[in-house]
């Protein structure tokens, strides 16, 4: 057991660093980008294609690490008034609505990227399931996250002050 979590967490840090490295490439990139059409009027043709790439690549795994962390948007003002029991099912209602959307990531994802791998991107020529594969990744964890969730497993990894006592 203690190795699966080991293994587990090694994974989830290698994709919050890539999402990480993934948004830093994209800051160089565009201010690369910015500067040499400003200064020498000048683009490098892949840049448009690489940076469009990074931010569908950021903001699906960014979905993940959103879902991992229960920065999901809530009504805490209406649900707050209801009773402890009610609001302890509806976390589990969620859950498993979370569950199913990964599901449906995985599954439609991953027919989306099958069926896009027959075109290629102009610029660089990847295939075009590049921009698509991040979808069922994005599932994948997003099923994780929330199976490990419905068995009351902590997934949390970043806990912000006010979560600590601090004002």
């Amino acid at each position: 057991m203690r190795l699966l979590r080991k293994i587990a967490l090694g994974i989830d840090t290698f994709i919050e660093s890539a999402a990480l490295i993934g948004l830093l490439s994209m800051i160089i990139i565009v201010t690369m980008q910015v500067m040499t059409r400003k200064l020498f009027d000048f683009v490098f043709f892949w840049s448009e294609e690489v940076t469009m790439l990074l931010l569908i690549w950021f903001s699906f795994m960014g979905i993940a690490i959103g879902f991992r962390e229960k920065l999901h948007l809530g009504i805490d003002s209406f649900t707050h008034k209801l009773p402890a029991s009610f609001n302890k099912a509806l976390d589990k209602v969620i859950e498993l609505v979370i569950l199913a959307f990964g599901i449906y990531l995985v599954f439609y994802g991953w027919d989306f990227t099958v069926m896009m791998n027959e075109s290629e991107l102009p610029a660089t020529g990847l295939p075009n399931s590049t921009l698509y594969v991040i979808m069922p990744i994005t599932g994948i964890m997003t099923c994780a996250y929330a199976l490990l969730q419905l068995f009351g497993i902590e997934t949390k990894r970043h806990v912000n002050l006010q979560e600590r006592g601090h004002h």
